[in-house]
């Protein structure tokens, strides 16, 4: 953590970030497979210095109304292709755009995308750096994308630079803002009891103590305290 006179900022790592954007994901309209999808997608623009988290607090309540299915495709020429973003929020765009691109580069060996009217037009911006992943070299300026091919090493330092940068040094966050990503996320889980306890993880154990799943414990889970029986308080919620 460091401070300054005006704000204090924490180094947030990519396990941290992941795990807050899919949990405040997850409490949206968005499809389950679609919201893993753009995990990562506020944690690139942090790093950018574009919109990031703060622009993550301030759009999730629309987020609630995200329909991507909406997203088409207005009119297509060759290797260039114009997208209508249907007032969706350009994070909710880039799937789309990172497939187009792939395809007519597969076909064209280049290809030029538009997109019009998505919310937040400057998140396209993080659409260079997830290109290299799926072999793609793409250039943004303002709302228009081009690619061309770009081999995949295998290697993210050479495929996500800005991934790798993440992995090595994480990102800074404001501290304020951070913890109210991170009470926002908490909204995701259930109410902490020792039933939900149980059901933590890979695998599920019973009042009487019995593992079910996985009981190689190597995450080192205190099963003999999971499985403590539940309280009078506990039982008599239960019973309600």
């Amino acid at each position: 953590m460091t401070s300054s006179s005006t704000q204090t900022t924490m180094r947030v790592m990519p396990r941290e970030m992941r795990m807050m954007s899919e949990r405040i994901f997850s409490l949206t309209s968005l499809p389950k497979g679609f919201f893993l999808v753009v995990g990562d997608f506020p944690m690139y623009s942090q790093k950018l210095g574009l919109g990031g988290f703060r622009l993550f607090e301030e759009r999730f309540e629309s987020f609630g109304s995200a329909d991507p299915s909406r997203i088409s495709i207005t009119s297509e020429e060759g290797a260039r292709i114009v997208l209508a973003g249907a007032r969706q929020h350009a994070w909710f765009v880039l799937p789309a755009v990172i497939d187009l691109l792939g395809e007519l580069v597969q076909k064209f060996d280049a290809a030029e995308l538009t997109v019009n009217d998505a919310v937040d037009p400057a998140e396209l911006a993080v659409a260079a750096s997830l290109g290299g992943r799926t072999g793609l070299a793409i250039t943004v300026s303002g709302n228009v994308l081009n690619a061309v091919a770009a081999p995949v090493t295998g290697d993210v330092r050479q495929d996500d630079p800005l991934l790798w940068a993440l992995f090595e040094g994480g990102v800074e966050v404001e501290a304020d803002l951070w913890w109210r990503i991170y009470h926002l996320a908490k909204k995701a889980l259930a109410t902490d009891s020792v039933v939900s306890r149980r059901h933590a993880g890979p695998m599920i154990i019973t009042e009487d103590g019995t593992v079910i799943g996985r009981k190689d414990n190597d995450d080192e889970t205190d099963v003999s305290f999971l499985a403590s029986k539940l309280s009078e308080r506990e039982r008599e919620g239960a019973k309600a």
